[in-house]
């Protein structure tokens, strides 16, 4: 067999496969070999019927399957000959079969890109100083008061106010035509200022009283979520059918019993600030990764598969969807498409190969491993990160082994995340403060 491998970049190759004539022919005798000893044909007992009658019934699909073990045998040995670290599925176009003739193929293949050790220590980073404060728990406690919050009808006729829980009929029109994204919608519970719709959708309700209709007009800004909506004129239709108040419980030990084992106040806040704390620490990782990678990443100028970017950008798109749905939300209705979504995120999708690859690297050259010790903690977290026992988590991968190994790399590539922040020079810093424009300042 002979291989010309032509290179369209370094991740890319095409395969320029021959496979010599003999052993062509010989698969193909082979073929109607096996083919005459099963073969039911009319006239012809069981092993007898003539090669020459064989082909003429069955030369379509001897070929056929032919080509198919020829490309997949040459295929393996020109892969493993070559030493080449393929990624995803060859992509080919697979001519006819002739008899008595050399094979030709070409194939298509991307590789995974080998890198260089990867110059790692001594990054200098900057660790935000995050401290929970009184007003954040504050807030915390307020949300879970509203959880358990009642709502009454109001008794006095007054207009509708910011933080009422309305009930409104409403309809929405588009030059004059009813909207196919606003359908008519009766009784939609709605509290005012929550900006469910749109702020301005909101500041319209105030002041409206039971039973009244209203027909406004919103213009949404061209960077709405909902592309459905951006930069429309939409005219609506409202009615107010009800307005509830909402009725806070007070803030005591009996409050604090609600939400678990806590006997105080005090008990419930300290666990609402060990939470905080933990979301911190996390978001403090998280940073740091960012600024490795930012830095890691300018250092290293290399091509990436679009294979792997592929596969990544799927699962990404697989968890925006579990999201949504979790929360009742369809990508329609947000106004995106799958397709959507994939030009939006392939960017981040190019990113994550970008740290897979330069993990990978720093593992091989440092020859990371994991423990068994190692390995028992991350069972631990997992357990803890989703409520489970250990036991359950490894029972969960003795049933599915295919994906111990997977998880095995996750902790590789900590432990190597961990060995860069060891050997970097890590500097304190304050937080930076939001402005009311949404940006940060030092």
């Amino acid at each position: 067999m002979q291989v010309t491998i032509e290179d369209v970049s370094s991740v890319k190759k095409i395969l320029h496969i021959e496979v010599p004539e003999e052993t062509v022919q010989s698969e193909i005798d082979s073929a109607y070999q096996s083919l005459k000893k099963t073969a039911k044909i009319k006239g012809f007992r069981p092993g007898k019927a003539p090669r020459s009658v064989l082909e003429r019934m069955f030369k379509k699909d001897v070929h056929a399957d032919v080509v198919s073990k020829l490309i997949q045998n040459s295929l393996i040995e020109a892969i493993q000959s070559n030493n080449l670290n393929v990624v995803g599925d060859p992509i080919m176009d697979p001519p006819h079969l002739e008899e008595n003739k050399v094979y030709k193929f070409d194939t298509t293949v991307e590789i995974k890109p080998e890198l260089p050790a990867v110059d790692f220590k001594g990054l200098q980073l900057k660790k935000s100083k995050y401290v929970v404060s009184e007003e954040e728990i504050d807030t915390q406690i307020q949300m879970l008061r509203r959880n358990i919050a009642k709502y009454d009808e109001i008794e006095e006729k007054r207009p509708a106010k910011q933080g009422d829980i309305t009930l409104i009929d409403y309809e929405g029109f588009k030059d004059g035509n009813p909207f196919e994204h606003t359908p008519r919608v009766e009784n939609q519970s709605m509290r005012i200022g929550s900006g469910r719709i749109i702020a301005e959708f909101d500041n319209q309700i105030v002041g409206m009283s039971i039973g009244d209709e209203k027909i406004f007009e919103i213009t949404f800004p061209e960077d709405y979520f909902n592309t459905n909506f951006s930069g429309n004129t939409i005219l609506y239709k409202v009615v107010l059918r009800s307005i509830r108040e909402e009725s806070l419980p007070d803030l005591n030990n009996d409050f604090a019993k609600q939400f678990g084992p806590y006997e105080t106040l005090d008990a419930l806040k300290q666990e609402i600030q060990n939470n905080l704390t933990k979301g911190y620490e996390k978001r403090i990782e998280q940073e740091l990764n960012e600024q490795i990678f930012q830095q890691l990443i300018e250092k290293m100028d290399f091509e990436i598969p679009d294979t792997m970017v592929d596969y990544e950008l799927e699962g990404i798109l697989d968890e925006a969807e579990r999201s949504f749905h979790a929360n009742n939300v369809t990508l329609e209705q947000i106004g995106q498409t799958r397709e959507s979504l994939a030009q939006k995120y392939r960017g981040v999708a190019e990113k994550q190969v970008r740290r897979h690859l330069i993990l990978d690297s720093i593992i091989t050259h440092e020859k990371l491993a994991i423990s068994e010790d190692e390995l028992e903690k991350g069972f631990q977290d997992l357990a803890d990160n989703f409520n489970q026992t250990v036991a359950g988590i490894k029972a969960f991968y003795k049933e599915n082994p295919e994906k111990i190994e997977f998880f095995k790399y996750t902790l590789l590539e900590k432990k190597a995340i961990k060995l860069i922040m060891e050997t970097g020079n890590i500097e304190e810093k304050e937080p930076e403060l939001q402005t009311n424009e949404g940006e940060s300042k030092e």
